[in-house]
């Protein structure tokens, strides 16, 4: 590949990863919408019901990058709305965890799904190494995300 083919595909990928960023934002402020929620609210929601049971709200703070203080409120806003509660650790009282409500997480996998339902479609013509190939870009990029966004926090850019 030559230097000119090269730099034409880095132009263009940077050209198609801003469209595809703004493309995602834009999706989850309509599902967010739908949903009577903020837009960080629903990455929050999202990013619980992959967690796989309670957190603490130190551990959504870590997952979201807010500060403890503005996890809180995001806890305070999504049990408002129902798709949270509140509970003590079983093992040790003094800790508070934040818990999915399985109905409303539920509900809000059924509307992610609705939402994005042709999604799966768009990797049909892939064979498997074309797939793994996506899926190692993917993990890439989020942990590069979560790189770039600490970086941000921090005053660093």
């Amino acid at each position: 590949m030559s230097a000119s083919t090269r730099e034409r595909l880095m132009a263009e990928l940077a050209m198609v990863s801003r469209r595809y960023m703004a493309s995602y934002a834009l999706f989850n402020q309509a599902l967010a919408d739908h949903l009577g929620l903020h837009p960080t609210d629903l990455q929050c929601l999202n990013l619980l019901t992959l967690e796989g049971g309670p957190v603490t709200t130190g551990r959504i703070a870590e997952l979201t990058g807010l500060t403890t203080g503005s996890a809180t409120r995001l806890v305070d806003r999504l049990e408002r709305a129902g798709y949270v509660v509140r509970e003590r650790d079983t093992d040790d009282r003094r800790l508070v965890l934040v818990a999915t409500v399985p109905e409303k997480a539920a509900e809000f996998g059924r509307v992610w799904d609705r939402a994005g339902g042709g999604w799966v479609a768009l990797f049909d013509d892939l064979d498997d190494s074309q797939l793994a190939l996506f899926i190692d870009h993917m993990r890439r990029t989020t942990e590069f995300g979560a790189q770039q966004t600490a970086r941000l926090r921090a005053g660093a850019v």
